[in-house]
């Protein structure tokens, strides 16, 4: 497959070339159309996108569901493919399904199922995000308070033995973690993320070493005030941990991202937190985990006000960090592609358009609507 006239975004930034070269799933090469050879064009699909920007495909490093199905409810790899589908109508080719507070039955069958699906790449999974139970009750958001818990030895152990190809990142309180965990999940490659906590500033400081990640910054956490810096604080004030972000609109004011992205700059990455009404129009409520949430007017709320994931989408994410939070195209895109492919070290092959990297592309018009999302060198057109 040949893509022409397309304004390409690599990773990094937008750059002279106008066409990629693609042989199977791979990144052949990228080149201006005039200097391809004629040969080359024989009995090639030839994908004209007319100007449109042709970005690396979308990474999203939590996300409990969409396009009505959640994985809490749903640990299964038909779950996955509706995700995967609904991801790319939005411009994301990879993700990673995201796993809220629950018992260990449930850690134990989203263990079982990565191990067992050798081909999960394909359906744009990456591994899992292990969101809790190892977090603080005063900070739990949706999760539920009964299941919120301090791993065994046993099951820590199992996660560690399956490693990061399995669980990329799991999200832990300082406050209730025990260093010989936090140890051993990251001298396995495990990247583990700081959420849902009510730590300290000095509490974070203290375990600073076993932290590279935050989950969804500002929300769930320990706020900066004037003589607690809080956990907020300590993620703006820390240079080795990248942090996700849900610019929703409704998780966050738009201003505290603006104010976020200014301290934290390439740390900060675009994630959508979105839950099964994501990508669908037919939902006005659903269960997450055993809490009932209302899906209204585009925000996911239980009935006593508390938030419940999203219904946001990449491209949407995109688009409100250009248009509202008033940063360039290029950083926005950055946000989506390469900075959370480098914060859990798959910018090998992902993230990026570049000779030899895995075929995940997207391109999408003037107003933000994706065209056409390509998954390891296969095109669909919205």
């Amino acid at each position: 497959m040949i893509i022409k006239n397309a304004k390409i975004f690599n990773g990094e930034k937008f750059i002279g070339e106008n066409t990629i070269v693609l042989e199977g799933k791979f990144i052949k090469k990228i080149v201006g159309f005039s200097l391809i050879d004629k040969k080359e064009l024989e009995n090639q699909e030839i994908i004209d996108v007319e100007g449109m920007v042709l970005s690396p495909g979308f990474i999203d490093l939590q996300i409990n569901g969409c396009g009505g199905v959640l994985f809490n409810d749903d640990i299964s790899r038909e779950a996955l493919e509706i995700m995967n589908e609904t991801n790319k109508r939005y411009g994301c080719t990879s993700f990673l399904p995201t796993l809220i507070t629950s018992p260990d039955e449930k850690i134990e069958k989203a263990l079982e199922l990565m191990e067992k699906m050798e081909d999960k790449e394909e359906i744009g999974v990456l591994g899992i995000h292990i969101e809790g139970p190892y977090i603080s009750v005063e900070k739990k958001g949706i999760h539920r308070s009964e299941y919120i818990r301090i791993l065994s030895d046993e099951m820590i152990e199992k996660i560690a033995k399956a490693g990061p190809e399995v669980t990329r990142i799991i999200t832990i309180a300082p406050e209730k973690a025990k260093v010989e965990h936090l140890k051993k999940l990251r001298n396995t490659g495990i990247n583990v993320a700081i959420g849902h906590t009510n730590a300290t500033y000095k509490e974070c400081v203290e375990k600073k070493e076993y932290y590279n990640c935050g989950t969804h910054l500002y929300n769930a956490m320990r706020g900066l005030d004037s003589r607690e810096p809080g956990v907020v604080g300590f993620l703006f004030n820390n240079n080795t941990t990248n942090c996700g972000i849900i610019a929703d609109g409704l998780h966050i004011d738009f201003a505290s991202v603006e104010i976020a992205k200014k301290i934290m700059k390439d740390r900060l990455y675009l994630v959508t937190d979105a839950v099964s009404p994501a990508g669908t129009d037919n939902m006005t409520e659903f269960m997450f985990e055993g809490n009932r949430v209302l899906y209204r007017d585009g925000k996911c709320i239980s009935p006593e006000g508390t938030l419940g994931g999203s219904s946001l989408v990449m491209i949407k994410g995109v688009q409100n960090l250009v248009e509202e939070v008033h940063i360039s195209l290029e950083e926005a895109l950055r946000m989506a592609t390469s900075y959370p492919a480098e914060a859990v070290a798959i910018d090998e092959k992902y993230g990026f358009i570049k000779e030899g990297y895995f075929a995940d592309l997207t391109y999408f018009d003037e107003k933000f609507n994706v065209k056409g999302t390509i998954s390891k060198g296969k095109l669909t057109r919205y």
